[in-house]
């Protein structure tokens, strides 16, 4: 009689290159810091119309603007990171 023992052993399957996931990463965090800028504008726009008393308005556009400048910052670092070679 023949022991079978089970296993739980999966078979090795080869992982795509570190390189190219860590590129693929990147083009899809700035495809979607460049969605949240056109948001943002969007809603700046939106806020800038609302109606209400200036002063409100005035804060609210400006901190909206303000995130537009920090997105766009880091779609910049993205950017300067291009020639990077991931670790």
């Amino acid at each position: 009689m023949t022991n079978v023992l089970p296993t739980n052993v999966l078979p090795f399957r080869p992982r795509p290159a570190v390189a190219r996931l860590a590129r693929c990463e990147v083009v899809t965090v700035a495809g979607d810091l460049l969605g949240l800028l056109e948001q943002l504008e969007d809603v700046s726009a939106r806020a800038a119309a609302m109606g209400r008393p200036t002063l409100e308005v005035e804060r609210t556009v400006q901190h909206l603007l303000d995130a537009v400048s920090a997105v766009e910052r880091a779609l910049d670092c993205i950017g300067e990171g291009e020639h990077v070679v991931p670790g």
